[in-house]
C-alpha cells in the first residue's frame, strides 16, 4: 500500500478504536477513494470495504468493476449471490460493527439477519473526522483547485451582457470549467439576477439580465479530483444606496470572520464574528444559512462553520466562509472564500477581487 494510503487507514483506524470498535464497514464511494485511490460508483449492487483495528482490511467489489488494486485484498462477488454473507467470514462476529452512515439499509439489514454481530454502531466520524483535516497532499490539491476556480471566475464575470438569461450562464460556466481541466462542477452553478439572487440556493431560470440587477454567481468545479467553491456578486448599473450598504456589510463580516480563523479557536465564535456584525446592523434575519460548510473530495463534506458547531479549528481543516444578505423580491449579496487552515492562523484559497465591482449596459 502507498505511503499516502497507509497514513489514511492508520488515521481512520486510530479514530475508530477511540470510538471503542475494532471493525467497521466503509461503503461512501469518496471515503473509499480518500483511502485507496479507487473510484467506484456502484449502483444497486453493494460496495463494501471493511476497516479492522488489527489491519485484516478486506475490500468487496462486484465482480462488474474487475479486481482494483487497493493495496489491501480484495473479494470479489458476482450478481445472484448473497453479497452481505460474503462478509461473515471476515467479520469478529463477537464484537460490535461500525457502520458508515450512507450504507444502504438493504445491506445492513441483511447483515443483521445473518446475526453478523451483537450492535452495530454508526461510526461514520472514524472516517469523516480524518477527512476534516487535509494532508499535504490534499491541501496542495485545494490549493490547485481554488486557483482555477479564481481563474475560471474571470471568464466567467466577462459572462455578464445584457439578455443573457441564467440557464445560458450556468451552462457557458459548465463549458469554461471544462475548457481549464475540471473533470465536472462541484454542484450545479447558481445564477441569480436581481430578485433572484435572494434566493440562496436559486434554481436558474430563463430570466434575462437586464440593467441595474445584480449578479450572484456561485460556482466551483473539480480539479484533480477535488472541489473549489466561491461566491462574487456583481452590479450591472450604478448600485442604489442600500445595495451598497449591504454589499460592504457583507464583505465586512467576512473579512471580520477570516480574521479569526486560526486553530483553538470554536467553528460556533467565527460563525458569530460575521453574523454579529450583520446583526447589528439590522439585517440579522436576512442572514438565513449558517456561515460555511466543509470541504475536499465534495462539496459538502461533514463539519460547518455553524453557530451550534462548539468544536475547535484544527491545522489542516478547510471550510467555506459565505456570509449572506437576502432581501426578498429585492437582491441579495453573498461572498464567499475557502480558507485552508494553518498552524497560526489560515491561508485564503480564493484571490478573485472583493471589491464591488460595477458592469454599466
Amino acid at each position: 500500500m502507498k505511503t499516502l494510503y497507509a497514513a489514511r487507514f492508520a488515521r481512520v483506524t486510530e479514530n475508530l478504536v477511540r470510538q471503542g470498535l475494532t471493525q467497521m464497514i466503509v461503503s461512501d464511494p469518496p471515503t473509499i477513494f480518500y483511502l485507496t485511490g479507487v473510484r467506484i460508483q456502484p449502483g444497486e449492487r453493494m460496495l463494501a470495504l471493511l476497516l479492522r483495528a488489527d489491519g485484516n482490511h478486506r475490500f468487496f467489489v462486484n465482480a462488474l468493476f474487475g479486481t482494483p488494486e487497493a493495496g489491501i485484498p480484495v473479494e470479489n462477488y458476482s450478481d445472484g449471490e448473497d453479497a452481505p454473507a460474503k462478509l461473515l467470514p471476515w467479520l469478529e462476529r463477537d464484537k460490535p460493527l461500525g457502520i458508515d452512515k450512507n450504507w444502504p439499509a438493504r445491506f445492513l439489514l441483511r447483515l443483521m439477519e445473518l446475526d453478523a454481530a451483537p450492535a452495530y454502531r454508526n461510526a461514520s466520524a472514524a472516517c469523516d473526522d480524518a477527512r476534516a483535516v487535509k494532508d499535504a497532499a490534499e491541501q496542495e490539491a485545494m490549493r490547485a483547485s481554488s486557483k482555477v476556480n479564481d481563474d475560471c471566475m474571470a471568464e466567467f464575470e466577462a459572462l455578464i451582457r445584457p439578455g443573457i438569461t441564467e440557464k445560458e450562464m450556468a451552462e457557458a460556466i459548465r463549458g469554461i470549467y471544462a475548457a481549464h481541466g475540471c473533470s465536472g462542477v462541484s454542484f450545479p452553478p447558481i445564477c441569480g439576477f436581481g430578485p433572484h439572487a435572494a434566493d440562496p440556493h436559486h434554481d436558474n431560470d430563463d430570466t434575462p439580465l437586464e440593467a441595474g440587477q445584480c449578479v450572484l454567481i456561485d460556482v466551483g468545479g473539480v480539479y484533480q479530483d477535488y472541489c473549489s467553491d466561491m461566491t462574487r456578486t456583481f452590479f450591472t448599473g450604478e448600485p442604489s444606496e442600500e445595495e451598497r450598504k449591504v454589499y460592504e456589510l457583507v464583505r465586512q463580516a467576512q473579512a471580520a470572520a477570516e480574521a479569526l480563523v486560526k486553530p483553538g479557536v470554536r467553528l460556533c465564535d467565527i460563525d458569530a464574528a460575521a453574523r454579529d456584525l450583520i446583526t447589528e446592523a439590522g439585517y440579522g434575519p436576512y442572514f438565513n444559512h449558517r456561515l460555511g460548510h466543509f470541504i475536499g473530495l465534495e462539496d459538502h463534506e461533514a463539519g460547518d462553520v455553524s453557530a451550534v458547531n462548539e468544536n475547535v479549528v484544527t491545522p489542516g481543516m478547510c471550510f467555506s466562509i459565505e456570509p449572506g444578505v437576502y432581501l426578498p423580491g429585492k437582491f441579495g449579496v453573498r461572498i464567499e472564500d475557502l480558507v485552508l487552515v494553518t498552524e497560526d492562523g489560515c491561508e485564503v484559497l480564493n484571490h478573485y477581487p472583493h471589491e464591488l465591482r460595477v458592469h454599466p449596459f
